[in-house]
């Protein structure tokens, strides 16, 4: 019998003044009943418009059939033939503006959960079954995959299936990319992450960790090591600032910094050698979903007060909703249509004379208010003269996007950037520049989702495989 109600089910959460002190994940997930009931509202399009949605193009019609059929493994089969990382997807990934964004039930009510039940899915193979994919018999080539985020686990995940060595090369000292590093634990379980990187070593990948590419080894010597192609899938890790008086002050972060510092290095603990805040009053500069992740993060390590300082209103803020409704919940507080002008602070009593011992005591904004849309729509924000004001803070988080850090290029010769650092490519295949070298992801187009990177990541997998049986 199908289900037309016009909500969705909501899905369960802890309550928001318990999770707002620990790092256990927000969400807790459909049970099958409710997972049944939310598939049961799918009408099956023939015409699939969620499909086009969808940057991996999964199969999401058949995948929800299977779930009303109560066959889950079957839906997760369905996922996995275009989904390397379902239960990632399922979590971060913006639905709203992607798959769920084109789905009938959408127009006259809220569309399928289809994020909810990707997540589901997957949550229950991981639960129940421990099968690793298949993968053919080694063919004798041999590819380097430089970055082990979600476009670099992607295409070395469907080489390794077409019978490719691979080998992934990882900066730092635990795989996984942004998916480790920038997501936190209370949204992403770095156990989900941990286990997709299993999978991948036992589909027979070499994963090589502090291996920094352009340091370590150049592009050219991976060549010359016997790889026959390489994808660049590095991400794009290189913090972006104001350019405002006050950001080289003690207490002052960049939220690439804040969030690697908590999920990676586990800083909050006392006895870190490189501590991050505790306490204290924070300013979140942005309105993204990183940006939302440091502020609900500085919360979690014991923040008094925090804020998210962003120069547009809320209908111009692009994070998630559900991580702004969830912010919120938690306490955070959003001063829209503010932007800061300057990061006061003084120099430390010890030697007054150094000002790198500075440290922050608020930042100084100024009100703003929208004016004639820029060159993406969006309409620019213009200060309003004497609205100037003090937020009383102690600790700065800068969340305005990050770059591709520069280091492989200016390692690389032949290799062409656009004006932004972004390796260029032709969008089809993730070929660069050099011959035998694909890039896809963060690399290519700056700060992006998780699937578009995951999406790259298969196009260049596909067309490296084209490639190396062309040779």
């Amino acid at each position: 019998m199908p289900n037309m109600s016009l909500k969705k089910n909501p899905m369960p959460t802890q309550e928001p003044a318990v999770r707002a002190h620990n790092f256990d994940e927000v969400a807790i997930g459909y049970d099958e009943a409710t997972a049944v009931d939310e598939a049961l509202r799918c009408l099956s399009c023939k015409n699939m418009p969620c499909v086009g949605g969808c940057p991996v193009n999964i199969h999401i019609p058949e995948f929800i059939a299977k779930i009303k059929e109560n066959d889950f493994e079957g839906a997760y089969r369905i996922i996995s033939e275009t989904s390397s990382l379902p239960a990632v997807c399922g979590r971060v990934c913006p639905q709203e503006t992607q798959c769920e964004s084109k789905c009938v039930r959408g127009i006259k009510g809220e569309p399928v959960g289809i994020g909810r039940l990707e997540r589901f899915v997957a949550d229950y193979h991981n639960a129940h079954s421990d099968k690793i994919p298949e993968t053919a018999p080694k063919n004798g080539h041999k590819v380097a995959v430089v970055g082990s985020g979600p476009s670099g686990l992607t295409c070395a995940g469907d080489l390794a299936k077409l019978g490719y060595s691979v080998t992934v090369f990882e900066a730092l000292h635990k795989a996984g990319g942004v998916l480790v590093y920038g997501i936190p634990e209370f949204r992403l379980p770095k156990a989900i992450v941990q286990k997709e990187v299993d999978n991948l070593k036992a589909m027979g990948v070499e994963v090589m960790t502090n291996m920094i590419i352009g340091k370590t080894l150049t592009v050219d010597e991976i060549f010359e090591m016997g790889f026959e192609a390489v994808f660049i899938g590095s991400g794009a890790g290189l913090p972006n600032f104001m350019g405002i008086p006050g950001e080289s002050l003690k207490g002052v972060y960049s939220a690439n910094e804040f969030l690697t510092r908590s999920n990676l290095m586990k800083a909050f603990r006392n006895d870190s050698d490189t501590p991050i805040m505790k306490g204290g009053k924070v300013a979140v500069v942005g309105g993204g979903n990183v940006a939302m992740d440091a502020a609900r993060t500085a919360l979690r390590l014991g923040a008094e007060k925090v804020y998210i300082v962003y120069r547009r209103s809320m209908e111009e803020l692009p994070a998630r909703r559900e991580e702004v409704e969830h912010a919120m919940e938690e306490g955070i507080e959003f001063k829209l249509l503010n932007n800061p002008i300057e990061i006061l602070g003084y120099e430390n009593s010890d030697d007054k004379r150094d000002p790198k011992n500075g440290f922050v005591t608020g930042m100084k904004c100024i009100e703003m208010e929208l004016g004639a849309p820029d060159e993406r729509g969006r309409r620019r924000p213009i200060p309003k003269e004497g609205s100037e004001f003090v937020l009383d803070v102690d600790t700065v988080i800068i969340s305005i996007g990050t770059s591709p850090n520069p280091l492989i290029k200016s390692t690389t010769a032949g290799l062409e950037v656009n004006r932004h650092g972004g390796i260029i490519v032709e969008e089809d295949t993730g070929k660069t520049s050099k011959d035998g070298v694909y890039a896809g992801g963060d690399a290519v187009t700056g700060a992006a989702t998780v699937i578009s990177a995951m999406g790259a990541g298969k196009v260049a997998a596909k067309a490296i495989h084209e490639y190396l049986l062309a040779k």
